[in-house]
């Protein structure tokens, strides 16, 4: 039997028949298999976080979901303007946690300067930084990091950062992600709510998220969309057009920053294509195609994808036990 081609069409879908799908499984899960009265949602301002919201309000009723603003230091002032956007657009009660207080007390904020440190002396007050990747576009991507700063004065610069100061500024960076986490989960248990957590598939697949952190939720609604679905599902529920404008960012560190610099190898849309082409098993020459690169460039992009998914598999992994 002869495999159809490969077309972007395969990304296209019935959005009235999928938001009703999703939001019928969020009754089921929370109400019947979770027996719990409502979902919390952590609004951040980004698309998947407000479908999500928006989705959760269709499902159970505007009063059974309860919004958390989290922002801290680093976030731009965008994300909470327009997770208050979201919230009044779908009428969900709200409330903001500053877990600034909270991530200097744990040292998150002086943990990732010491790292930066270890590469750059003389980072101090009034710098801001971001990590980012190099390209796979034009050979196979390295094991490499680089830091990228702005000092007071607005003079950029990039470092190459070593394994040890990589790997203590991720770690640092992860608290944020935990303390929204126990915070989303002090809300749910006081109001005995589930945790509705807000991965596409693009990361749930590759291990975008932080174990304990945003990878931790009782209910993942749209971790079966890829984030080009996502926006078509927004435009058809009514998510506000200037969050469905808004390019995605990972809003974690101090400079801005796209998700294509820190994790993906291209912008969403087409990553989206790469794996959805890696996952149909179709030949890098149709998918390229498609998105403008050569086919030796979309084989190399198949190969990180292999590469995220070997690490996502421990991200993805419960805690082990001894079985007798």
């Amino acid at each position: 039997m002869n495999r159809p081609k490969f077309s972007p069409d395969a990304l296209k879908l019935d959005a009235e028949a999928v938001s009703s799908k999703i939001e019928e499984s969020i009754r089921s899960q929370v109400l019947g298999e979770l027996r719990r009265r409502g979902a919390v949602v952590g609004l951040s301002g980004g698309i998947d976080s407000s479908v999500v919201g928006a989705l959760c309000a269709r499902a159970l009723g505007k009063e059974k979901v309860f919004g958390i603003f989290m922002p801290e230091r680093h976030s731009s002032d965008d994300a909470l303007r327009l997770g208050a956007e979201l919230a009044t657009a779908f009428g969900i009660p709200a409330a903001t946690e500053d877990i600034a207080p909270a991530l200097a007390a744990l040292g998150c904020y002086e943990r990732q300067h010491e790292a930066i440190r270890m590469v750059l002396p003389e980072f101090g007050d009034g710098w801001r930084f971001k990590l980012t990747i190099p390209s796979i576009l034009d050979s196979d991507r390295l094991n490499v990091t680089y830091l990228t700063v702005q000092t007071p004065s607005g003079e950029s610069r990039r470092v190459r950062l070593s394994h040890q100061a990589y790997l203590q500024i991720v770690a640092a960076t992860n608290f944020k992600q935990r303390v929204r986490t126990m915070s989303a989960y002090y809300h749910a248990d006081r109001l005995n709510f589930a945790v509705a957590g807000t991965p596409n598939r693009l990361e749930y697949d590759q291990g975008f998220f932080v174990k304990g952190g945003d990878g931790l939720a009782d209910i993942k609604p749209i971790a079966h969309l890829y984030k080009t679905q996502v926006y078509a599902l927004a435009a058809h529920i009514g998510v506000p057009e200037e969050i469905r404008k808004r390019p995605p960012t990972t809003d974690t560190f101090s400079l801005p920053q796209g998700q294509d610099e820190f994790y993906f190898a291209l912008p969403y849309d087409k990553m989206d294509l790469c794996l959805l082409g890696f996952n149909q098993e179709a030949p890098a020459e149709e998918v390229a195609e498609h998105i403008g690169l050569t086919a030796d460039q979309v084989r190399r992009i198949y190969r990180d994808i292999e590469a995220k998914r070997r690490v996502a598999k421990y991200l993805h992994s419960p805690p082990l036990l001894v079985v007798e």
